[in-house]
């Protein structure tokens, strides 16, 4: 942080320890975060400034955040099929040309092998700034209260959704295309999960003098639009009928921007057809997870289905749909997949399947965290720290925070 920053968080720091207010009052409107967490976190702020563990590692995130952006689908330099840059683009990350073909085209699958002409287009990765970054900037404000880094989140948040110059159009109908093949499909639908960040960093927004009502009201607006479309459009619909991984990931965020915008009708339905339609048919008794053993990276898949599986019931929790302890008769439940996979995080048991980057036994830790927290069980929590070399992680520090709580 330069000089100038510091003063202004000097100054920012005292108002808070005057005005700060008390923790039941003070609960964000986050979902995939928790807010009872966070709340004790900015008390704890306010007792011990930048000493307190949480509030270090944000700011110094929100730092790294406000040298980087503002991002914008107008970035790219190839323009998509409607010749308008407002409406998002990306490429299909395992398909590479054809080497049999004298143009290459159609484009062939090499499942879980990265295609880096993928980063020709910018956007998908952009909007994966755009959410990280956001949110940080947005967690920073909310436990410190500087207005520097609202400021600075509230430029991310306008100039991707809201600017006209500079928006993006509310759909995905050509991400992941296939050259040779098609512009866009339904699998695309998965990159819009990094928005799942931005609806949390407007909730750490609230009350900061650089988000008006106006900003609100035109990012609710905005991701009304977007529901529309993933409710309604062929690449929508094709991804919430997906069985594995895709699916689960359509239903977080469908779930996740209902809650957003108040309609916990629709969260609550997304959440309870969930039970059946994502836990009972994608795990096994045995825990396993068919559809992601099957692919080149199983580890990695399983592990990503399985956090997916958590979200959803993060965020059924205030609807008091509780999918962590729902479990099919024969035994299907998101502990069993956590416990088929522990033993091979811990050096237990051998990977039998594919991984073709390599296992990285902590890439468990984090849902190893929020199971111990939810099943209050030790032995998650001991595996997770053997497993994580770093805890001065946002996010793992806040899973530690749940812990404790």
């Amino acid at each position: 942080m330069n000089r100038i920053l510091q003063l202004v968080f000097l100054v920012t720091l005292s108002s808070s320890l005057l005005f700060a207010k008390p923790v039941a009052k003070d609960l964000p409107r986050v979902f995939l975060l928790d807010a009872k967490i966070l709340a004790a976190q900015k008390q704890q702020f306010v007792k011990m400034g930048a000493k307190a563990p949480l509030a270090a590692a944000a700011m110094h995130a929100a730092d790294q955040a406000m040298k980087e952006g503002p991002f914008s689908v107008m970035q790219k330099d190839m323009p998509p099929p409607t010749g308008d840059k407002h409406d998002y683009m990306s490429l299909a990350p395992y398909f590479w040309p054809d080497p049999k073909s004298p143009n290459g085209l159609p484009y062939i699958r090499r499942d879980g092998e990265r295609n880096p002409e993928i980063s020709k287009i910018p956007d998908h990765g952009n909007m994966g700034r755009l959410g990280r970054d956001a949110r940080a900037l947005a967690l920073a404000y909310y436990l410190t209260g500087n207005e520097i880094y609202a400021s600075r989140a509230a430029l991310l948040l306008r100039t991707w959704f809201l600017d006209p110059a500079t928006r993006m159009n509310p759909n995905l109908q050509f991400a992941q295309g296939i050259p040779g093949v098609n512009h866009g499909r339904p699998t695309g639908v998965l990159e819009s999960q990094d928005l799942t960040y931005v609806v949390d960093a407007i909730g750490l927004l609230a009350g900061s003098k650089n988000w008006s009502a106006k900003d609100q009201k035109e990012m609710e607006a905005w991701f009304r639009s977007y529901i529309k479309w993933l409710q309604e459009s062929p690449n929508g619909m094709g991804e919430r009928n997906a069985k594995n991984n895709h699916g689960t990931y359509y239903d977080i965020q469908l779930a996740d921007f209902a809650l957003f915008l108040g309609d916990r009708e629709l969260a609550r339905q997304v959440i309870t057809e969930s039970e059946k339609k994502r836990i009972a048919s994608q795990i096994e008794p045995d825990g396993s997870q068919p559809l992601e053993l099957a692919r080149t990276r199983a580890f990695s898949y399983s592990v990503m289905n399985l956090r997916g599986l958590m979200a959803l019931a993060q965020l059924g929790e205030p609807l008091d749909v509780d999918l962590w302890a729902f479990k099919t008769s024969d035994g299907r439940s998101i502990r069993k997949a956590l416990d088929f996979l522990a033993p091979f995080a811990a050096g237990q048991k051998k990977w039998e399947y594919k991984q073709i980057t390599g296992l990285n036994p902590a890439e468990l830790s984090p849902l190893l965290l929020r199971a111990a927290a939810n099943y209050h069980e030790p032995k998650y929590d001991q595996l997770a720290r053997k497993l994580e070399s770093s805890s001065d992680s946002v996010d793992v520090l806040l899973l530690q925070a749940a812990l404790k709580n």
